[in-house]
């Protein structure tokens, strides 16, 4: 009878050990993303919330500062969140941080929405580029946007049972709050100062997750396992930033310009080509106005035009103008992607001085004298490849030839001047002899 007591005793110790094992292999995903919306995030988002599928954490905290971003990519993360199995929490931090335009749909379609103090959500209003460029939509269109925004942002709130009414406001009249009125009126569950608060708050909470299952969260003494986004990603997030993608849309201009005005040199021409295809998938990524893309297309040609063709600075002024116009544009009307005008003046600035220093040696070059064949290589400088004593070899224009010292001998890599050609071998003599002739 003892035996039989003593191993139920230690099955039962067995069993709790087990659970206990169990209980703390689980953990809450944390995820965080502080930018806009674009795709890159939402596949950061859908990654997180695979993980905590793989590992049956308890829950998924995603940190939230956003200004919005795009409603392509919105869509895909509320779908994710009404489908996820495992409750997600957003949660909008630190203190300042806003969840604008697309972030107040993202945390209305959360399982559980909590907000720091200082913070904002809503101003979900549509605002898209006009073919004018001004950054309001056609009566028409606008109408069509809103309705069709408004109804998606009532129909999660009706699932999540938060206030539809003020949701639905935050789309048609620009409407945001701060965390305490949030709150109050029952767009958010949980107002938290911090993680730790938080995960205090969320303890014991029930939601209803995909397929009508109810979870019960447990959040007090969990491992937390923050998920950061992998370096691809994070190359992607930048690359998606709008300054960004306008610098490396300059440069891209300005390397193409040097390799066309300087065949051969290559590296400009590489880099220009790697550039143009970062800022390509950069502005493509951002939904950039393409008719702004041209307008800035056209500064440069003006610009570039402006160096072979005596206009007396009316193409580079156009060209200037046409660049500050098209960069306003670009993302005109966006409250999530803006150039900053510092950016656009430093990049003005910069091209132009570019030009014009391109545009005075163009000019200077137009007005010395050509001379070709032998006669042009005469007082040239040339560099000894090898030890010149006297005979060798030198470079001249990137081209090798055999050379001869008139006197003397010179070092390797020493500069000397050309003073006679003689089919493919030259004379050379020492550059000090000839300095105060070539000065």
């Amino acid at each position: 009878m003892r035996r039989l007591w003593l191993t139920m005793v230690l099955l039962v110790v067995a069993l709790s050990l087990a659970a206990s094992a169990g209980a703390a292999s689980s953990s809450i995903v944390v995820l965080e993303v502080e930018g806009a919306i674009v795709p890159v995030v939402a596949d950061y988002i859908h990654r997180g919330l695979e993980r905590a599928q793989e590992q049956e954490a308890n829950a998924v905290i995603l940190q939230l500062n956003t200004p919005g971003g795009l409603v392509s990519t919105t869509q895909l993360i509320i779908e994710d969140f009404l489908a996820s199995p495992v409750p997600v929490v957003v949660y909008v931090s630190p203190a300042g941080a806003w969840a604008g335009s697309a972030g107040a749909f993202i945390t209305l379609a959360s399982h559980v929405a909590a907000m720091a103090p200082g913070t904002f959500i809503g101003a979900a209003h549509p605002v898209a580029i006009s073919p004018t460029g001004s950054g309001e939509l056609p009566a028409t269109q606008e109408e069509k946007t809103v309705n069709a925004l408004a109804s998606a942002i009532r129909s999660i709130a009706q699932e999540r049972q938060r206030n539809v009414e003020v949701a639905e406001d935050m789309v048609r009249k620009s409407v945001a709050q701060t965390d305490t009125e949030a709150l109050e009126m029952g767009l958010i569950e949980i107002r938290a100062e911090n993680l730790d608060e938080l995960l205090d708050k969320l303890e014991g909470r029930t939601v209803r997750v995909a397929g009508g299952r109810e979870v019960t969260l447990h959040t007090q003494g969990v491992p937390l396992n923050f998920v950061n986004m992998g370096t691809f990603e994070s190359l992607l997030f930048t690359l998606s930033n709008p300054n960004i993608a306008y610098l490396l849309l300059s440069l891209a201009m300005i390397g193409i310009f040097v390799e066309l005005t300087n065949p051969g040199a290559i590296f400009p021409g590489v880099f220009g080509g790697i550039s143009l295809f970062l800022a390509l998938y950069s502005l493509g990524t951002l939904e950039a106005y393409w008719a702004a893309l041209l307008l800035i297309a056209l500064a440069f040609g003006l610009i570039i035009a402006e160096v072979f063709v005596a206009s007396h600075g009316l193409l580079g002024v156009g060209g200037v103008a046409s660049l500050i116009a098209g960069s306003i544009l670009l993302f005109s009307g966006s409250t999530a992607f803006s150039i900053h005008p510092a950016v656009i003046a430093g990049v003005a600035i910069f091209l132009t001085g570019f030009f014009v220093f391109a545009f005075r040696a163009v000019v200077r070059t137009h007005r010395k004298a050509q001379t070709w064949g032998a006669e042009g290589m005469v007082g040239q400088i040339a560099v000894a490849r090898v030890p010149l004593s006297p005979t060798g070899t030198v470079t001249n224009m990137g081209e090798l030839w055999e050379a001869r010292m008139d006197e003397g001998s010179a070092e390797s890599g020493e500069e000397v001047v050309i003073k006679e050609v003689h089919g493919l071998k030259l004379t050379v003599t020492r550059k000090k002899e000839n300095s105060g002739g070539e000065e």
